[in-house]
């Protein structure tokens, strides 16, 4: 395992036009913030959606669709992302005025990713649709296309992935990642993508007098927010600006319980408050729920559950989709040990800067998540396969900070054609499938590009931290400002703080969970680190220790308290 260091982040100036708390000015100055303006949530500090380019012709093939009672079929995907993209669209559509709205999501399984011709297929003989609307993918879909055209089906392609050097031949494309396209937030989630088409869309039905004329009511689209926050956590995208905005505002919402009844049954099953939900919330309790019933099932399951008006229809959904994160994570910890007891072979016989890991037992909707436990464990970038039929292997990558995990695919496809079938994704995430017996060259291949790439970076595992807290700032007070400072996120990380700590207790709780009591210049506090070495703590020989750790609030039994959420402890 990489050792772990700690250094201390470096803090820059701030325009300051307000008054500002002088702890949150030393977080914000260490995110790249420079200017208040960057601070404001309000929903019209968002960007304006006609600087998406193709958003114009996606409106006027979806108000023809809806004038003319078509049917409108969305094709999503199989993570949350997808889930949450395919959700805002039936729900907003119906809102607008659609009649006919109904949805496809491909079984991992049997179909792969995106609007492939087989899944076109399927699409033409169960809706027979007039007009098929991809949200979070479709940009690396040019087959797919091309047989929805052939069936006399219309395609608007909704993405944020990167595209290739071509785009399919869709009727409209809206990817702020495309060439040319103006729109400033490149990290936007395909759930945000889908937002801004619907919110454009209701501008122009609006304009046409639309809803008068059908008297229907004008929807107001910020009611869709609670699902783009939950999108847009779920799937790691940088919470630059754009999408800080779209985060907090589905947080009011889901805290004043404006959200839809599976939002409120996906945080009642993990245990969560919802009046005081944060983002890690989203990403650590629900999107994993959501996104096991896509890695081991059929993630109808879980649009279902997003779906739903009935709040006790939502909370049946939510008990199977949690069902199914228990079998994940039984999964997930056998293939786990068996990928570190194959590291540790790899490792003994060369030097491995670019890590892929195979089995043939191993699930294929786990690999990704087997793939970014291994990458966090030895920080280097990290491909899990699993098998995808006789031949053919699917696997998953995840890559560490400043290397572009796509972009190194994409090098090596360029290099070797015939070396990988398929292959798409982001900086830090990626997807590829191969044949199989190109496995060893291609883990040969890419270990080769990844050390060229990594040999220009320094590989040590660096926690970044914003220093040492003073006894007056190791507070309820601090932590309570902390916690409605974000939200915080991909490229805009929870506060973490570090420091010196005497040991008044410690004992472990949960099997694997070292619970501290800590003295600090004379102030005791509550502390707790999550799956600790057991072989290490407690270490009743220790008595100080260096920590990083997180500021929290612990509720229990109506009492308010502060707490340290321990990221990473060494003896002192």
């Amino acid at each position: 395992m990489t050792k772990k260091i700690i250094k201390r982040r470096t803090e820059n100036s701030i325009a300051i036009e307000k008054p500002l708390h002088p702890l949150l000015h030393r977080i914000y100055s260490t995110r790249g913030i420079s200017s208040m303006n960057e601070l404001e949530r309000g929903l019209e500090h968002l960007l304006p959606f006609h600087d998406l380019m193709g958003i114009n012709e996606a409106v006027r093939l979806l108000f023809d669709a809806i004038k003319h009672q078509q049917k409108i079929l969305i094709v999503g995907d199989f993570d949350a992302d997808g889930a949450t993209s395919t959700a805002v669209a039936i729900r907003a559509l119906k809102e607008l005025g659609a009649t006919s709205v109904d949805y496809l999501v491909p079984n991992r399984f049997a179909f792969g990713y995106g609007l492939t011709p087989e899944l076109v297929q399927v699409a033409k003989e169960n809706f027979a649709p007039d007009l098929i609307v991809t949200v979070d993918n479709g940009i690396a879909n040019h087959a797919g296309v091309v047989a929805s055209k052939k069936l006399g089906i219309k395609v608007i392609v909704t993405d944020h992935h990167l595209p290739a050097d071509t785009l399919p031949d869709a009727d409209a494309i809206v990817n702020p990642n495309q060439p040319g396209d103006s729109f400033a937030s490149k990290h936007i989630a395909g759930v945000g993508v889908i937002f801004y088409v619907m919110l454009a869309l209701r501008r122009y039905l609006s304009e046409q007098n639309w809803f008068c004329q059908k008297n229907i009511p004008e929807p107001n689209m910020s009611r869709l927010l609670d699902l783009v926050a939950l999108g847009t956590v779920a799937d790691v995208v940088s919470l630059d600006h754009n999408n800080r905005i779209l985060v907090y505002q589905g947080l009011r919402r889901i805290r004043a319980g404006q959200c839809v009844p599976g939002m409120t049954a996906l945080l009642e099953i993990s245990g969560k408050n919802q009046s005081r939900v944060m983002a890690s919330d989203l990403g650590f309790a629900v999107a994993p729920r959501l996104n096991a019933a896509g890695r081991l099932d059929d993630m109808s399951l879980g649009i279902e559950c997003l779906l739903t008006s009935d709040l006790t229809r939502a909370r049946e959904l939510a008990l199977v989709l949690t069902q199914l994160n228990d079998e994940r994570r039984e999964i997930e910890q056998d293939m786990q040990i068996q990928a570190v007891d194959a590291l540790k072979k790899i490792q003994t016989t060369m030097q491995v800067n670019g890590i892929c890991l195979f089995d043939e037992e191993w699930h294929q909707g786990v690999v990704g998540i087997v793939a970014g436990r291994i990458k966090d464990r030895v920080h280097r970038p990290v491909i899990a396969f699993a098998l995808s039929g006789t031949n053919e292997l699917k696997g998953s990558a995840r890559s560490i900070s400043g290397l572009h995990i796509r972009d190194v695919l994409a090098d090596i496809a360029v290099k070797y054609p015939n070396l990988i079938s398929k292959l798409g994704g982001h900086a830090m995430a990626a997807g590829l499938t191969l044949p199989r017996a190109n496995y060893d060259t291609f883990a040969r291949v890419f270990n080769e590009a990844v050390s060229e790439k990594l040999g220009k970076m320094d590989l040590q595992h660096a926690l970044l931290s914003d220093g040492e807290l003073g006894q007056d700032e190791l507070s309820l007070e601090s932590a309570e400002v902390l916690r409605e400072a974000g939200p915080f996120g991909q490229s805009f990380p929870e506060p973490l703080f570090d420091g010196t700590f005497q040991i008044l207790e410690q004992r472990l709780v949960g099997g694997r969970h070292l619970k501290l009591t800590l003295n600090h210049a004379e102030q005791m506090i509550q502390a707790i680190a999550f799956n600790v070495d057991i072989n290490q703590w407690p270490d009743y020989h220790c008595d100080q220790i260096n920590i990083a750790y997180r500021l929290d609030v612990n509720e229990y039994r109506g009492k308010r308290s502060v707490q340290l959420i321990v990221e990473h402890i060494e003896t002192a």
